[in-house]
């Protein structure tokens, strides 16, 4: 009995959050209701394999494959030089292995903000210590590194350590593997923003797992490190090449891919906290898809369609025909008996509940008479329970 009352719970919990007037209202700085229906769904996307040692992980459905141990992958590839020129990077056993004064390489395609996985191998036996060791890097936008190395029993100096952000900021921790097997590093990458003055609005971020752990925890990029000279904040291009360092060892690299990630709030985005000019002008917008929706409903839908709409924004004439429907819903449940009133029930209790939610939260003025009247009727047929 007792699963069968949560299973019931839960049902109707799922049911309610489905429906309008349920959580928290639209305000100043959140466009959506809290459980809002009218919110969009997530895009649906088969994720990655995690990787193994002997076989490489599988990218999300959205994700752009930058390389898949093919030949013909290459050709997402150039040599980071002017003019720029097919790479000399080979393919060894479907990994793409860095050639020694082969040069850094570079995406063809330039991209901003993103999410992007790269496994990477040092040669095996390992040779040289410190810096010399497994070196490479991946440079986001060709512009920030995080660095590639061999530190597996071999340290280095903290901030040019693998998985730190090179001259910047080391890694919280080592978590390599030994040389020739391979790792594994998961990227969010977020560019510095400045506005049309050149004033920094967000000074960017890097968060770095490197073989499933935290290394770099929304570290702020200063710029995007560098050599021996402290690195300092500058402004990053709206997009940027994805390159790959060539420090001379043999480094291998499988299962390249990346996903564009969207724009944040400062500069237009619809996630968490907005701007109250951002917030209105999205309230406005989903106000009208509403009253779209509404437009070849009739009776109950088109009423309930054009009260939710007030909940995004005021319309004085969605809202006196709003009323009107009420109005006429009312007048019948109260001439109505026996079973054309019970098929009312649900109806009307939804009505008195959609505007004790629009009275409570400012979205209309108290119509009293109509919550007054629907109450009185649900009383009368009992059709709730008695507290």
């Amino acid at each position: 009995m007792r699963t069968a009352l949560t299973l019931t719970i839960i049902a109707t919990s799922a049911s309610l959050a489905q429906q309008p007037f349920y959580g928290d209202p639209p305000d100043a700085n959140h466009p959506w209701a809290v459980h809002d229906r009218n919110r969009p769904q997530p895009p649906v996307i088969t994720p990655a394999e995690f990787p193994r040692d002997e076989k490489p992980g599988t990218p999300p459905s959205d994700a752009i494959v930058l390389f898949d141990g093919t030949e013909a992958s290459l050709q997402n590839w150039l040599r980071d030089k002017k003019p720029t020129e097919a790479i000399t990077w080979e393919v060894v056993d479907g990994a793409l292995q860095c050639k020694p004064k082969g040069g850094y390489i570079r995406t063809k395609e330039n991209f901003g903000d993103v999410q992007l996985h790269v496994e990477w191998s040092a040669p095996t036996p390992p040779k040289g210590k410190s810096q010399g060791r497994g070196n490479s890097g991946v440079f986001l936008m060709g512009m920030a590194e995080v660095q590639i190395l061999d530190n597996f029993q071999n340290p280095s100096y903290p901030d040019g350590s693998a998985g730190s952000l090179y001259g910047v900021n080391p890694p919280m921790a080592n978590p390599l593997r030994a040389p020739g097997q391979w790792q594994s590093y998961d990227i969010i990458f977020r560019r510095p923003l400045h506005d049309d003055a050149g004033k920094l609005i967000d000074p960017g971020y890097m968060t770095v797992m490197v073989n499933g752990v935290l290394v770099q925890d929304h570290q702020p990029l200063e710029g995007g490190g560098g050599h021996k000279k402290r690195s300092v904040t500058k402004k990053f291009p709206n997009a940027g090449p994805l390159k790959l360092q060539d420090h001379g060892n043999p480094v291998r690299f499988r299962n390249i891919w990346l996903r564009e990630l969207p724009p944040r709030n400062v500069e237009g985005g619809t996630q968490g906290k907005m701007s109250e000019e951002a917030t209105l002008a999205q309230r406005d917008a989903i106000a009208r898809d509403i009253l779209d929706k509404a437009a070849d409903k009739k009776g109950m839908e088109r009423m309930t369609l054009l009260y939710e709409s007030l909940t995004y924004a005021a319309n004085p004439t969605a809202h006196q025909e709003a009323d009107a429907l009420a109005d006429a819903f009312v007048a019948k449940l109260e001439a109505s008996e026996g079973e054309a009133l019970e098929a009312m029930k649900q109806n009307a209790i939804g009505l008195r509940n959609n505007l004790k939610y629009l009275v409570k939260h400012n979205r209309i003025s108290a119509p009293e008479g109509n919550i007054t009247k629907l109450q009185a009727v649900i009383d009368a047929q009992e059709w709730e329970p008695k507290k």
